[in-house]
């Protein structure tokens, strides 16, 4: 098995690609050990490793989150864990599967508001998601208030350094361009 490592903007997260599907459906993200021991025997694996401190499942990629150890110490380790794990057989995700969380969840907007939201999903889903999903993360629409889109920022876009600028001059010139109504795009 060969796995290919990717950079992403965020300097603390690094992109893992296995050569194989990560999660068929939806995407998963991991913030703790107590978390990834819950959901993924996969993430609670990448967790044991010191220095771990976010992993993110993708279709076809695995982005993880390091403290402040070098990717030279943390890379090996990792890459036995992954590789280890897809040997093994294991499924990536415990049986209840918390893939996608149910990404509708705990969304707010008003309701005379729902087709412009409607316009603001559809943007996210076929412009921003695929570019950022390059990059090893995600952004998914939360809500919509007074003009003001707030969005949800997981894996190597969490935490990134350049994630105000991907925010502020990419995806609100984007969504202001097609939805005027839009004024502001804001992380949550």
């Amino acid at each position: 098995m060969f796995i290919q490592t990717e950079a992403t903007p965020n300097p603390a997260t690094l992109k893992f690609l296995p050569g194989k599907v990560v999660l068929e459906n939806g995407t998963a993200e991991f913030r703790d050990s107590e978390e990834a021991a819950a959901g993924s025997s996969l993430a609670a694996r990448l967790f044991m490793i010191p220095g771990v401190t976010g992993v993110y499942f993708g279709y076809d990629f695995i982005t993880v989150t390091k403290s402040d150890q070098e990717w030279q110490h943390l890379k090996p380790a990792i890459l036995g864990s992954i590789m280890e794990h897809f040997m093994s057989g294991q499924p990536v995700m415990a049986i209840h599967n918390r893939a996608e969380e149910s990404d509708q969840e705990g969304e707010f907007f008003d309701e005379g508001d729902e087709t412009i939201v409607a316009t603001i999903k559809e943007l996210l889903e076929t412009r921003v998601r695929p570019a950022v999903a390059q990059d090893g993360g995600d952004i998914t629409f939360k809500g919509f208030r007074d003009g003001t889109v707030f969005l949800n920022m997981k894996g190597a876009c969490s935490g990134c350094p350049s994630s105000t600028a991907t925010l502020k001059h990419g995806v609100q010139n984007l969504l202001h361009h097609f939805v005027p109504e839009v004024q502001a795009v804001e992380a949550v």
